[in-house]
């Protein structure tokens, strides 16, 4: 299974068994970071693993996942440096699908007093992951996400290539499903919005969902061999829009 296919099938584990995974495969989760080309090559982040099967090593409110493996990246405080954090962690996230472990996003989880920062870097968020109790995977028609019909507004009839690209998106996890981004179609590029509500809701994990959004429908577009680019139009971006906010554009390179 590659990335791509793992788009379909990977959900959010939230029930984990408490045992290590071997050595070989958690060195082969860690050393993929260093082979994923962030949104912004001018952003240094790091991943850590803490490795929790023995103890406690990580704080939780109530309602956090409890899990045998928790990575945490951290970035440089950079522009859309959460954006950037999202797009990588989505991909090790589905990396670790295709391993056949399971994973989820802990927007709870604190490190440790004192390493809130490494270097210049600052705490993001972290990923449980490991062995799950039950399958890691899902059929696409069971994920709970809202039809691209009510998320897409089409100025153009779209080709197949373009529904896949959106469909890839459609499929993106987001903080509690808030599912914020909308997608303006022609016929070689889709404009991208936020719903500003969900904005001024979810905060910097506004951010963060785009970028993991971002990192499927690169993945669906590199997938199908498209050259796909990930621009903001200055035309577009002077604009005022009452119920969205723009973001960027993913332009089919001729």
């Amino acid at each position: 299974m590659n990335l791509y296919e793992a788009i379909f099938v990977r959900k959010s584990i939230r029930n984990y068994e408490m045992e290590p995974i071997s050595p070989q495969l958690l060195k082969e989760i860690c050393d993929y970071h260093k082979e994923i080309e962030g949104l912004n090559a001018g952003i240094h982040t790091e991943i850590t693993v803490i490795d929790n099967t023995k103890k406690h090593q990580i704080s939780l409110n109530p309602f956090g996942v409890k899990a045998p493996y928790y990575m945490a990246i951290y970035t440089e405080e950079k522009d859309k440096a959460l954006m950037n954090a999202g797009y990588i962690m989505e991909q090790m996230s589905l990396f670790i699908c295709s391993k056949g472990l399971g994973s989820c996003f802990v927007g709870s989880a604190k490190p440790k007093p004192g390493m809130g920062k490494l270097g210049d870097k600052k705490f993001v968020i972290m990923l449980a992951f490991g062995k799950c109790k039950g399958s890691p995977y899902r059929k696409a028609a069971e994920a709970k996400r809202m039809d691209l019909k009510e998320l897409s507004v089409y100025k153009e009839v779209p080709r197949q290539w373009m529904n896949q690209l959106l469909e890839g998106a459609r499929l993106a996890p987001s903080s509690m499903n808030s599912q914020p981004w909308r997608f303006v179609v022609y016929d070689s590029r889709i404009h991208i919005f936020a719903k500003k509500h969900n904005m001024n809701h979810l905060g910097k994990w506004e951010e963060f969902n785009f970028g993991v959004m971002f990192s499927h429908l690169m993945l669906v577009a590199e997938e199908l061999w498209l050259d796909v680019d990930l621009i903001r139009l200055e035309d577009i971006s002077h604009k005022n829009f009452p119920n969205n906010q723009y973001m960027l554009s993913a332009i089919l390179k001729p």
